[in-house]
């Protein structure tokens, strides 16, 4: 559908198909190699350098044009109020279900973001260490993933100190070897320019307190990795099959005990844990919140992006 001929002329968004989005990449040059390619990949996610070119070149042209535009906000701020502090961050978080590819999304928006003009800092940190952590939930009896597994109160103070210039913040850890928060382990995020925050609900997580303030609240740009759910269905039980034949086969694997099933049966059970945990928790937490991202990135049957729409300005 063409974006000067929307259909949808109720809807906030433009929707632009790839042959259209593909022309926006601003003439970005890269000097990817296939090493950052396969570092860049996530199980059985394909990437591609036109994959790249076509859909991660122009997004973060976009980008940059809204990091520039804050950062000339702020210095015309600090000019009126007479005052010399630094910029905060440009804060973006990305959204989407379980095994749609934010991971692979974060990772590349993360590494074309740093090649921009003046190579920005760019600091990738994933709500997964945010989880409490496993003892915690089974006390609590709470569903991993859903949105009261989440240290929603560290969150949001990690969220609030980048937004108050705050210069170091060390944040949790997850291991999805042990399936579990690292007790000995941190990172350190120091002054980023550009922060992305990725996880399955960060446009839903909110807080507990009378004020209700949201995680989105803190961010300046909010993604939305969207595909239909046949889709997600097909490419959750590939990768839970994958990791049965590979990481499940590591003693210290927390789904050790899944590592010894046969083809059939790694079926059933990803199927299983897909229509009791991750599907309700996509229909009742995940889904709802795709509308209130500034940008959706709609995947085809072949993981790669088909549709960008993108939040009218």
């Amino acid at each position: 559908m063409s974006s000067t001929n929307n259909s949808e002329v109720d809807t906030p968004f433009q929707l632009f198909d790839r042959s259209e989005w593909k022309t926006l990449n601003g003439h970005f040059s890269h000097h990817l190699t296939l090493d950052d390619i396969q570092n860049l990949r996530a199980l059985n996610e394909p990437l591609t350098v036109t994959e790249i070119e076509e859909i991660y070149f122009p997004l973060a042209h976009l980008l940059g044009i809204l990091v520039k535009r804050n950062k000339d906000q702020h210095a015309a701020v600090n000019t009126f109020l007479n005052q010399s502090t630094d910029s905060l961050p440009f804060i973006i978080g990305i959204a989407g279900s379980v095994a749609a590819g934010k991971s692979t999304t974060a990772r590349v928006l993360q590494k074309v973001l740093s090649m921009l003009p003046g190579k920005p800092k760019v600091e990738l940190v994933t709500t997964d260490g945010f989880l409490y952590p496993n003892a915690i939930l089974a006390e609590r009896n709470i569903r991993k993933g859903f949105p009261e597994s989440y240290n929603t109160k560290l969150l949001l103070s990690f969220l609030s100190s980048m937004k108050s210039g705050v210069t170091q913040f060390e944040v949790p850890v997850y291991s999805h070897l042990e399936y579990d928060i690292l007790t000995d382990e941190n990172q350190i995020i120091a002054q980023p320019d550009i922060l992305i925050v990725e996880g399955i609900n960060v446009l839903q997580v909110n807080s507990t307190t009378k004020n209700s303030v949201f995680v989105s609240d803190y961010f300046d740009y909010a993604i939305y990795v969207d595909a239909d759910e046949e889709d997600l269905i097909k490419w959750y039980i590939n990768r839970f099959e994958s990791l049965r034949a590979t990481s499940f086969q590591n003693p210290a694997s927390y789904f050790h005990r899944y590592a010894n099933l046969d083809k059939e049966e790694s079926v059933v059970m990803a199927t299983t844990i897909w229509n009791t945990i991750n599907r309700p928790n996509l229909h009742e937490n995940i889904l709802p919140t795709r509308y209130r991202a500034d940008l959706i990135l709609k995947k085809g049957s072949h993981h790669f992006v088909k549709q960008v729409k993108v939040r009218k300005i």
